[in-house]
């Protein structure tokens, strides 16, 4: 029985990539350790916005896998996914998005009356991501813009008021986002196209599209080099700005428009080292500063 359910919640995590929360949350926790500066930290709060960006995440993916699994079923890269594959069922997968929701609106609750409230147009716009691939070529900025409000959310849940402070955080995760879901959406152009569905690298070419996932992450470091000047922050930031840099880069320099092998790497390995680095510059400028 207990092998049975550990197997159960490993295919519920690897439906939602898990692992992947890597990549928004760091941003949320910055946030975070920034409106600490003049908010006394709260562990509580800190809990509760951890639980809140796992059940909005994982409500969105799951949700996100059930609208696309029938496409999921005719695409060989993703026929294995546990939808397709039976690994679940889609009564499964509704039962355990309602519960992620669910868990997100009450972990909102928790961090007070603006948070709940706000909590519904945000689960609104996370899992509305997954219709945009069928009318626009900008659902790359739209999920950018999705999970760009995670920063946001967190400085509500901290502050209590839905303020400007945290915009460049916000902006620089929405680039960062739309930047290398740009660059993972090229291994799927031909499918795409025969599928009749939007994506920039369907419509605009590999090679177009990888310019503007490059535009889009240098846009990424002027907005945090932006919000390095409007929050005052130490110098000591500036170093890992600059490792971030490095690190889009290299992972530009790993996925042409002609060799997409080393998208893997590029795509978990380099954006994991890009949120945990920001964090940790966050938190290193907190304690210098």
């Amino acid at each position: 029985m207990f092998s049975r359910t550990k197997n159960k919640i490993l295919i519920y995590g690897k439906m939602i990539k898990f692992s992947h929360t890597v990549f928004a949350l760091p941003f949320a926790l910055s946030a975070v350790v920034m409106a600490w500066r003049d908010h006394e930290p709260d562990m509580a709060d800190l809990f509760w916005i951890v639980v809140a960006m796992v059940g909005a995440r994982s409500a969105a993916m799951g949700f996100n896998r059930i609208v696309d699994a029938a496409l999921d079923g005719k695409n060989p890269r993703t026929a294995v996914r546990e939808i397709p594959s039976g690994l679940l069922s889609g009564k499964e997968a509704v039962t355990f998005v309602w519960a992620s929701a669910g868990l997100f609106v009450f972990a909102a609750a928790m961090l007070g009356t603006l948070c709940f409230w706000l909590s519904f147009p945000v689960l609104f716009f996370l899992l509305f991501y997954s219709y945009t691939k069928r009318f626009t070529m900008y659902c790359h900025i739209y999920l950018g813009f999705a999970i760009s409000l995670a920063p946001l959310g967190a400085w509500v849940a901290v502050t209590g008021t839905l303020s400007a402070p945290p915009v460049f955080l916000t902006l620089a995760l929405m680039t960062y986002i739309a930047g290398f879901d740009i660059l993972y959406a090229c291994q799927d152009i031909e499918f795409d196209r025969d599928q009749g569905l939007f994506s920039l690298p369907a419509l605009l070419g590999p090679q177009n599209a990888m310019m503007i996932s490059s535009i889009l992450h240098v846009a990424t470091i002027i907005f945090l080099g932006a919000m390095t000047v409007t929050f005052g922050m130490h110098p000591v930031f500036l170093f890992f700005l600059g490792i971030i840099a490095i690190l889009l880069i290299i992972e530009h320099k790993l996925v042409q428009p002609d060799n997409l092998s080393q998208i893997n790497i590029a795509f978990f390995h380099m954006n994991s080292l890009v949120s945990i680095l920001l964090v940790v510059g966050v938190v290193t400028e907190a304690l210098v500063g």
